[in-house]
């Protein structure tokens, strides 16, 4: 009886240390999550306040708050991210138990302006530039912590760029529904049924799939190619090829728990 109670309270104890954290972290499904890191990846606004530059995350509170002095801090060391008016673009996503974390325009990378050697390149071999503003004055990116107590919730894209209305205008700009309208019929499917196809470069791969779980290189017959591997085993598991910037192979595979791979599933 000793044991079991002692096994008792020490769940008990596991529980109070360990739990909040699982259960914040467990509140956003992995489909919300995917939702979430397309919807937001690529987007662009424009700044409705100025944005400073900087190097740790300022953080902006889902009420709608900012850190004042933070935020006067990092202008004074770095600069100006934004300006009233300048475009913007979210550049990457990252979620955490208690908060999304937004690159802006690049990150902290220098001084030069993020939009001065961006541009996106249709299959057709039309280059479409990200920037639509020439004359904006914004110097380089920053990161902004969007948090949340209790954990990140069940949200949407959509919710978090509300969230973010007292910063960005996002009504103006939608990067990935412009880009995709260009595309041609076929990758614009697919990137809608959320898979890839031959013919797709990195950036459409990414809007269909988001990001791998890894990637890995090889040199055969003198071509470089590089694998984008997604999905955990046990499941299904695809290897995305790329040579010379295109997908040239699309492959899947059943992978068991301890990771080897079963012959390729019939394709659907």
């Amino acid at each position: 009886m000793r044991t079991v109670s002692s096994r008792k309270q020490w769940l008990a104890l596991f529980m109070i240390a360990f739990a909040p954290g699982l259960f914040a972290s467990g509140k956003l499904s992995l489909d919300e999550r995917i939702e979430v890191e397309r919807g937001l990846s690529s987007e662009m606004a424009n700044a409705k306040m100025q944005l400073p530059r900087s190097k740790k995350a300022l953080n902006f509170s889902s009420e709608g708050r900012i850190d004042d002095a933070a935020w006067q801090k990092a202008q004074r060391e770095y600069g100006i991210a934004a300006r009233v008016g300048d475009q913007i673009q979210i550049t990457r996503v990252v979620i955490e138990p208690d908060r999304i974390l937004l690159e802006i325009n690049g990150g902290l990378k220098g001084g030069h302006r993020w939009y001065d050697h961006i541009q996106v390149t249709a299959p057709i071999g039309t280059s479409y530039p990200t920037d639509q503003n020439a004359n904006s004055n914004a110097a380089s990116g920053s990161l902004i912590a969007v948090t949340f107590k209790g954990g990140v919730p069940s949200i949407k894209s959509s919710d978090i760029k509300q969230i973010l209305a007292p910063l960005f205008d996002f009504d103006k700009h939608s990067a990935t529904g412009n880009y995709v309208e260009q595309l041609p019929a076929p990758i614009q499917k697919a990137i809608k049924e959320q898979h890839a196809v031959e013919g797709m470069d990195r950036e459409q791969v990414l809007l269909a799939m988001g990001r791998p779980r890894s990637k890995s290189r090889e040199t055969k017959d003198g071509d470089e190619l590089e694998d984008w591997i997604y999905g955990d085993p046990p499941g299904k598991i695809t290897f995305v090829t790329f040579s010379e910037g295109k997908v040239v192979k699309i492959r899947e595979a059943y992978a068991n728990v301890g990771g080897s791979t079963a012959p390729p599933l019939d394709p659907r």
